[in-house]
């Protein structure tokens, strides 16, 4: 277990060799790989410990300083939010499945009146649930799942879920794109990456501590 953790934080703070190292060693496929984990850190319930604003704006960074024309960032931009809006399409898909089964009664910590009052919520802030969700890690997971759960009307769902990817990576990988090659940055690479997290983590715990008030 130790290990393992020493492993994912040496991967955060030293998130742009890494990738460096994946471009080099698998080219344009770097385009397919970044769609992956994009699509998985959303789109799978299981996966919300993957790197995904730390992933946005280093990709940005290393798209704004890279010379051999391998990352384009109009089409990074695109394929990421494509990314993004699947994932969570998928979430919200495997959540609407599992649901009703799952409330059905039969299970004594999965009442029905649970998933009446998740729906109740839905139906009241939903769309800015998906929305915001966004911009905050593992809810960011979570939301389009729960959302699917609650059965929210899906073309309400689609629209703040687009709305939601165009916004969350414009911002995070136009920021890296726009700041990666101030000297600062550059050379404190992982300790900007690593304060990117920690900010998501505390809007985190913010939202914890308002909801539970």
């Amino acid at each position: 277990m130790i290990e393992a953790l020493q492993y994912f934080f040496d991967f955060i703070l030293s998130l742009d060799s890494h990738l460096v190292e994946l471009m080099r060693q698998y080219g344009t496929w770097i385009y397919v790989i970044l769609f992956v984990i994009v699509f998985a850190e959303t789109g799978l319930v299981v996966t919300p410990w993957l790197p995904g604003d730390s992933l946005l704006f280093a990709v940005g960074t290393l798209a704004a300083i890279d010379t051999s024309g391998t990352l384009h960032a109009p089409t990074l931009t695109v394929l990421l939010i494509v990314a993004a809006i699947l994932g969570n399409s998928c979430n919200y898909a495997i959540g609407k499945a599992i649901g009703p089964p799952a409330f059905s009664g039969r299970h004594r910590l999965l009442r029905v009146e649970y998933l009446q009052q998740t729906e109740a919520y839905f139906d009241k802030h939903g769309g800015k649930t998906v929305m915001l969700s966004r911009f905050l890690p593992i809810l960011r997971t979570f939301a389009p799942f729960v959302a699917g759960v609650a059965r929210m009307e899906y073309r309400r769902f689609q629209g703040y879920n687009v709305l939601g990817a165009i916004t969350w990576v414009t911002i995070f990988f136009g920021s890296g794109y726009l700041l990666g090659n101030i000297p600062f940055i550059r050379d404190n690479f992982g300790i900007v990456t690593f304060m990117i997290i920690f900010g998501s983590l505390i809007l985190v715990a913010i939202v914890a501590l308002r909801s539970k008030r």
